[in-house]
């Protein structure tokens, strides 16, 4: 089974998804082309869905909803960013960024007085980076050796503990006889008094531990929202699934096993 994940060679994507198969990896341009091809058959995807520092990646929640695709899996990386170049940061005239990681290295950025230029990827940040002269990148040590570039300052993430969730997504869910976790997507599709508290009731009636909650846009108009729910896996989730499908409509987008921790 072939597995896409977000390209090109050298993003932290293509790193974490190096180390869990032995399979094909196919590398593409952004997130929403990992799931369209998913979507499509023939191959599995390995998307970013959360950092430490800088919270939800907008780009694979979004397409979590609007794609027909289930989370199989998941897993962590610790992340260290470098900045990178071939001249010193006083003579930097431009700072190639991923906007994740822009986000993850914001107070260090802002000390640099550089102006930022924002790219695809990580490892897109290098490729610019190594093109162009006078210009530094905030990128992985993996891109900054594949584009011969010097390592100039390491570990320039605003915390030490700078960590990312992976998940794993497939065209249908494979079983799971003994998941630790599912995750879920509630569109209330109205807004009214209370709407949340019913919501998060369900749960906490049965004791049931949620480990992330977090709204987007419903894009229907300005206030309307989305939630994307991670539940422990508990006795009596089921039946809470089926309680809050009364409420609102409820996607289950797959349950599966707690993910271990890489690097």
């Amino acid at each position: 089974m072939i597995l896409a994940t977000l390209g090109p060679e050298g993003t932290f994507s293509h790193e974490i998804a190096s180390r869990l198969t032995e399979e094909e990896i196919e590398l593409l341009p952004t997130i929403r082309s990992v799931f369209r091809r998913v979507e499509e058959g023939g191959a599995d995807g390995f998307v970013p869905l959360e950092n430490s520092l800088a919270g939800g990646v907008g780009a694979t929640l979004d397409c979590l909803y609007q794609f027909e695709v289930a989370i199989t899996g998941e897993a962590y990386l610790r992340i260290h960013h470098h900045l990178v170049g071939s001249v010193e940061p006083a003579s930097m005239e431009v700072l190639y960024v991923h906007p994740q990681t822009h986000e993850q290295c914001s107070a260090w950025i802002e000390t640099l007085g550089i102006p930022v230029v924002h790219t695809a990827s990580n490892a897109a940040s290098a490729e610019a980076c190594a093109r162009t002269p006078r210009a530094g990148a905030i990128t992985s040590m993996t891109a900054a050796r594949i584009h011969h570039l010097t390592v100039l300052a390491s570990d320039v993430q605003d915390a030490g503990d700078n960590i990312t969730r992976f998940v794993h997504i497939a065209s249908a869910p494979p079983p799971c006889s003994n998941p630790a976790k599912c995750s879920i997507v509630i569109d209330p599709e109205a807004d009214r008094t209370g709407l949340l508290h019913d919501l998060l009731c369900v749960f906490a009636d049965r004791a049931i531990n949620l480990t992330k909650i977090e709204s987007r846009p419903a894009r229907r108009g300005m206030g309307t929202y989305i939630f994307f729910l991670d539940i422990a896996a508990s006795p009596g989730w089921q039946e809470a699934l089926e309680e809050l499908s009364g409420i609102a409509r409820v996607r289950n987008l797959g349950c599966y096993p707690e993910g271990e921790v890489y690097g």
